[in-house]
């Protein structure tokens, strides 16, 4: 392992323990975001062609297959933000830094039983074999009951690593302390969607605990953390306006993701006074994240910007305004009460999803990356710099918006024809998936996902050279 994280990322001899350890962690996620890219690309074609390997991995399984290996690949990269932040923040390198090895190779092994068990068995009978062994059949937490449980374990294994790491180091800050409580719930919650009951209303209660506030309030709160961190190492901005900015978003995000939940619970059988809850306080949750580091830029700003690391910079800047339009504004346009009432369950959802976790979470382990290739590859100087991550960066940025953008035509025009329109009857789905303005943005999708794919090996290509061969020049202003 040590031979290849040397050649990928650099010379990682003088390293401490955690930061190698975070190294192995993101190698991984950047083979998991490759992974996922594929699937999703085949999945959109499917939905053109449906018999496109239907016999092989039809499309509920690319599908499956698309959105686990992003959510798998996310965490593994937050995983890996924690490692590298700890000997930074405490001081000294991590306590049980075997037990944390171990962890990244019960979870990685894990996930590669699991995508195979996707691929090659992929479903089975209704029966707690099936549940605990292929595919547990909720919709976004697919995994069969002993990942789950992995999962909740290797949790265990970091916080014991975050935790016995502060306790002997006895220093604690700001960052430390909340990320020491957002572990907590980053285990408790998932544990939430390991509840089977026969009501569909309770099953699904306990289930939008996992795909809403597991997602949505504890990573939100942990890429607070992490992008805190990258802010001030980045742009030099001082700690005070991290952690102030900080601790008001645990506050909203705990304090309002609950009732955030509303906009979901109004349509699995609880009492409609939920929407309306739900819509108002679910817009609240992405806010002072976007000001803290708008703050930090201002702060930056006025001490002329300097930073020696430009690709962490702008993929910061992409964090800020693709968190607060795609989580803030694009979830907002659509859990207004008034407005989810018709587009619940279109596309216009997927159109939210896609910009809301390219913004706030593929951003932030990309900024994390490169800060980790700058401390390898260049950490006297010179400015971490190149052309290749220029022509990712505007790649991904400009493909992302082209799928969002049709993925939002798509929405409107079922929310028009199949709902308003029609009467939202399985006839009017079906009918409204022929016309135009629905089929057409599917090619389009398809057209700008291929592409995102291209450019992400243009980023991979950077990430493996950047910094290599460079020259020692005077650090300028970005």
């Amino acid at each position: 392992m040590e031979k290849l994280l040397t050649r990928l990322w650099g010379d990682i001899s003088g390293l401490p323990e955690s930061k190698k350890i975070a190294l192995m962690y993101w190698t991984v996620a950047i083979v998991l975001f490759g992974a996922q890219l594929l699937f999703g690309v085949i999945a959109a074609y499917q939905y053109i062609n449906p018999d496109f390997l239907y016999t092989v991995m039809p499309f509920n399984i690319t599908r499956m297959l698309h959105i686990n290996a992003m959510v798998v690949w996310l965490i593994m990269g937050f995983i890996g933000g924690i490692y590298w932040l700890l000997p930074d923040e405490t001081g000294r390198d991590v306590v049980g830094a075997k037990l944390g090895r171990i962890g990244f190779y019960l979870l990685t092994g894990a996930v590669g039983i699991v995508v195979l068990v996707y691929i090659l068995v992929q479903m089975g009978k209704g029966n707690f074999f099936t549940m605990w062994f292929i595919n547990e059949g909720r919709e976004y937490v697919e995994a069969p009951r002993w990942a789950d449980l992995g999962i909740v374990a290797v949790m265990g294994i970091i916080y014991y690593n975050v935790l016995a790491t502060v306790l002997k180091a006895r220093k604690i800050t700001g960052l430390l302390g909340v990320l020491l409580i957002d572990l907590i719930a980053l285990a408790g919650l998932y544990i939430a969607g390991m509840f089977f009951t026969p009501n569909i209303t309770v099953d699904q209660f306990f289930w939008w605990w996992v795909v809403h506030l597991w997602v949505e309030a504890t990573w939100e709160v942990l890429v607070g953390v992490l992008m805190g961190w990258a802010l001030m190492h980045v742009l030099g901005t001082p700690r005070k306006i991290i952690e102030g900015w900080l601790y008001l978003e645990v506050l909203l995000v705990f304090g309002t993701g609950i009732l955030g939940l509303g906009h979901h619970y109004y349509w699995i059988g609880t009492p409609e006074y939920w929407l309306g809850i739900g819509g108002f306080f679910s817009s609240l949750e992405p806010l002072p994240l976007v000001a803290m580091i708008v703050h930090a830029v201002y702060d930056a700003g006025v001490h002329k910007l300097q930073a020696v690391n430009r690709p962490a910079l702008f993929f910061i800047f992409l964090q800020a305004f693709g968190n607060f339009f795609g989580a803030g504004v694009w979830g907002f346009m659509h859990t207004l009460p008034q407005i989810n009432l018709y587009s619940h369950g279109t596309q216009l959802a997927p159109s939210h999803g896609h910009l809301a976790f390219f913004g706030a979470y593929v951003a932030t382990n990309l900024v994390l990356m490169y800060i980790a290739l700058q401390y390898i590859r260049a950490p006297q100087g010179p400015i971490l710099d190149s052309k290749l991550w220029r022509i990712a960066y505007v790649g991904m940025i400009v493909t992302m918006v082209g799928m969002v953008g049709a993925l939002l035509v798509a929405g409107f025009a079922q929310t028009f024809f199949e709902r308003a329109v029609g009467g939202a009857t399985w006839q009017d789905y079906i009918v409204t998936q022929m016309h135009p303005w629905v089929k057409i943005p599917m090619y389009w999708r398809l057209g700008f996902g291929i592409l995102f794919f291209l450019f992400y090996f243009v980023l991979v290509y950077d990430m493996l050279t950047i910094g290599r061969k460079a020259e020692a020049t005077e650090v300028k202003p970005a």
